[in-house]
């Protein structure tokens, strides 16, 4: 069985592509690795606090690593810190090939060739797959999640803290890709069939930051039972 580290944005891509790997036989999932906003604490481009990205590991029963990066890095420093945390996890595990998983339909290509140069092999579960077909595969096995970020040049501000779930799906604009594979949103996962608990959060400030809104969230902590009958 080969040691797989999965990417972790804490969005629904990520989430569907990690239940693929866990229900793999070949693979036993050694890490998520996530790469954060040093000065913001936060998801690079989805913006969510990086507690939130610690609950869903631990709702996963997963450890989390994390590359810091600056507020804007440049490519080369990018992957630099993530060669080296790749590096670092693969001699954790003891073995000489170590298997990515990626969600991103896009990044394929490019990954493939920059993890060959490193020895290890990405593994794209979601490669293929019909945008339309996973969308209704998130609400069919219970996922559940909030949009965290929107590109407004492709999607109305509004849609930014919106709960994903079927009726959201149906109410995206022609033209906007069921799973916002253009990049038009992003989300953040707070119900998976893989979850030992819900992630729950509430949506706080909206910001606009050039062409792209945000919605903080914030995580919904336990509430104490009601003591009314």
């Amino acid at each position: 069985m080969e040691k797989a580290v999965v990417f972790w944005s804490g969005g629904k891509d990520c989430a569907m592509a990690l239940e693929r790997v866990l229900g793999d036989a070949r693979y036993q999932v050694a890490a998520l690795l996530t790469t954060t906003n040093a000065t913001r604490d936060r998801v690079m481009m989805h913006g969510v606090r990086r507690s939130l990205i610690e609950s869903q590991a631990q709702a996963l029963n997963l450890p989390l690593r994390t590359v810091e990066l600056p507020e804007f890095p440049a490519n080369e420093v990018y992957e630099a810190a993530v060669r080296e945390a790749l590096l670092k996890l693969r001699a954790g595990c003891n073995q000489r090939h170590l298997r990515r998983s990626f969600s991103a339909r896009r990044a394929r290509p490019t990954a493939k060739r920059k993890l060959s140069a490193l020895d290890m092999c990405g593994v794209f579960p979601l490669w293929g797959e019909s945008t339309r077909y996973l969308a209704e595969e998130f609400v069919r096995r219970g996922y559940r999640g909030v949009v965290a970020c929107v590109d407004t040049v492709a999607l109305s501000a509004d849609f930014c803290g919106r709960v994903m779930d079927e009726r959201f799906f149906h109410s995206l604009p022609a033209g906007v890709d069921p799973c916002g594979e253009n990049g038009e949103f992003h989300s953040f996962v707070t119900h998976s069939p893989l979850f030992s608990r819900p992630v729950a959060v509430s949506v706080g400030e909206r910001v606009q930051r050039d062409r792209f809104a945000y919605c903080d969230l914030v995580a919904v902590e336990e509430m104490a039972p009601s003591t009314d009958h």
